[in-house]
């Protein structure tokens, strides 16, 4: 019977057959992602349950959102869950980008230095600290900027990062990206990210640690705030979303931190005390409460994904049998072709705007074209199924997202049968 709705939705049954096989060798990897997503869900119940999360809390207000109840009940359980003293969770902030450009714009000050130890930050970075020059930007600030590469084998530079400390007085915060973005390094898992903030707080313990979180949100038991993270910063419209947030971000960590974000977003003074949440809270409310369970679906996706196209000979990071601390998958193809043929069989999968050819185009914050593919019920939200990449060498694609394992299967699948169509893939 599934094979037969497959034929109807294009895919032959010789793809079908080999990702078959490849799921047979899934299941032990795939009851191990249940058993953490079963862990954090309870995580998540108990957060609201301990918070006294109550049908007022989804009402909302309006105008400048003074004793908003809901709002301040949503950041309580953020912190519960992170095991912080503060959150900040806000439909005005837009996007990642903005969280984490908000979090180092209030806790930096001119004269400061911000340190990467874990290499070059993610595309849009770049601007928001003026490694690429961009109007308001912390290097306009006076604040400046220095960094360590990781090693070659994807290890840190300790000897380095050392020197750096040392040798720069001024650095204030440190950044820690756990994921790959527009990489092919390894994401960082929480043990490791807790082991590199244990090293710079033994050589610098004032300094402030803040990670970075993007779509690393459940995919362990544990967050880097429970490793001691200063603060952990992400999106909603990633993981925490749940598929159901339409905007936002978070900021959750050492309550000085978080205050001076919120006085940041809003105005000295005002800080968390407005905000209206304009009738947004049922879907923040549910969709962390789904988070667990999307983030397992996602992460089974990226898993299949990986297991296919290294078994076809490509490039994959993480590759097939790596443990997974993040639900994004790299897959490098060598060529353009490759990268914009899988974005249009992820489209092709899409519930919404399935129709549509993705393109490469110059989009804002990247310094080559950039192929989005992501008919998605949220737009840009890419815990739904989605995949991007630069047009540029080596010619990656990064695979991310579907809020059920169902539809990142199909999605996969679609992918294959567009690279088999178009003789970049050949199977035996």
């Amino acid at each position: 019977m599934n094979n037969k709705i497959y034929e109807e939705l294009g895919i032959s049954e010789k793809v079908v057959k080999f990702g078959q096989d490849i799921l047979d060798g899934l299941k032990e990897r795939f009851e191990k992602i249940d058993e953490t997503a079963e862990y954090n869900q309870l995580k998540v119940i108990k957060a609201m349950q301990e918070n006294k999360v109550s049908e007022a809390c989804l009402l909302g207000t309006t105008g400048y959102g003074y004793n908003d109840i809901g709002r301040e009940k949503l950041e309580a359980v953020y912190a519960s869950v992170f095991h912080t003293e503060d959150a900040l969770v806000r439909p005005q902030i837009t996007c990642g980008t903005h969280a984490l450009a908000l979090a180092l714009m209030s806790n930096l000050r001119p004269g400061d230095m911000l340190f990467s130890p874990v290499g070059k930050p993610y595309d849009t970075l770049e601007e928001v600290i003026g490694i690429r020059p961009s109007k308001g930007s912390l290097k306009e600030y006076g604040i400046d900027y220095t960094q360590v590469d990781l090693l070659p084998d994807g290890s840190f530079d300790f000897e380095n990062i050392k020197k750096a400390l040392l040798t720069n007085k001024n650095i204030k915060l440190v950044t820690i990206q756990r994921s790959k973005g527009y990489q092919t390094r390894p994401t960082l898992s929480v043990e490791r990210i807790g082991e590199l903030i244990s090293f710079i707080k033994e050589i610098k313990p004032e300094v402030i640690c803040m990670v970075d979180n993007c779509y690393g949100e459940f995919v362990e038991t544990i967050e880097p705030t429970d490793v001691g993270a200063d603060m952990v910063v992400g999106s909603l419209i990633k993981n925490p979303g749940g598929g159901l947030a339409p905007i936002g971000g978070y900021i959750a960590g050492k309550k000085e931190c978080v205050e001076n974000a919120a006085f940041r977003l809003t105005s000295p003074g005002l800080g968390k005390e407005v905000g209206a949440s304009l009738g947004i809270l049922p879907q923040f409310y549910q969709g962390f409460f789904l988070a667990p369970t999307v983030t397992a679906s996602a992460l089974k996706g990226a898993i299949f994904a990986a297991n296919i196209y290294e078994k076809l000979g490509f490039d994959v990071v993480p590759n097939a049998t790596e443990e997974r601390y993040d639900i994004i998958q790299a897959v490098t193809f060598g060529k353009p072709e490759g990268v914009i043929a899988f974005c249009e069989g992820v489209q092709a999968a899409a519930p919404v705007d399935s129709f549509v050819t993705p393109e490469p185009w110059d989009m804002p914050g990247y310094d080559a074209q950039v192929i989005m593919a992501a008919g998605a019920f949220i737009s840009g939200s890419s815990i739904e199924l989605s995949a991007d990449g630069p047009i540029k060498e080596p010619y990656s694609v990064f695979f991310q997202g579907g809020l059920t394992w169902p539809h990142a299967k199909l999605g996969i699948l679609k992918t294959l049968q567009r690279l088999v169509d178009k003789g970049i893939v050949v199977l035996q």
